[in-house]
């Protein structure tokens, strides 16, 4: 059921603190910690505590805690410093979703370029 853990998703057994994580920030309803596989110098997933497979479900079920993702997101960038970032929803394995757990990627502290990919 979207809102509730999922034995079987990565991010909730992170939420719950059965899987270890660098943690950076934690919230009331968020966890950011430090993606494994980097792709810059600074690049943090900010996650729900809530467990919804991606940005637009959660945005419809939840839009307060979508806002607080992006409000940590935010956080973030400022936390680390950065004057540019750029914040990533992927969604669907086309746009390299591989876990089934809304996420924002933060990422930063080096030029990105566009398009993306």
């Amino acid at each position: 059921m979207p809102g509730e853990p999922q034995d079987d998703c990565l991010f909730c057994k992170i939420v719950a603190g059965h899987v270890p994580a660098t943690i950076v920030r934690e919230t009331d309803t968020t966890v950011a910690f430090r993606d494994i596989n980097p792709q810059a110098p600074t690049h943090v997933l900010v996650i729900p505590k809530v467990h919804y497979k991606n940005a637009a479900e959660l945005a419809a079920g939840e839009p307060t805690i979508a806002a607080d993702i992006l409000r940590e997101a935010q956080a973030v960038a400022d936390d680390e410093k950065l004057d540019s970032y750029r914040v990533v929803f992927n969604t669907g394995t086309g746009a390299g979703q591989t876990v089934w757990h809304t996420h924002a990627h933060v990422i930063g502290g080096r030029g990105l370029q566009w398009p993306p990919g």
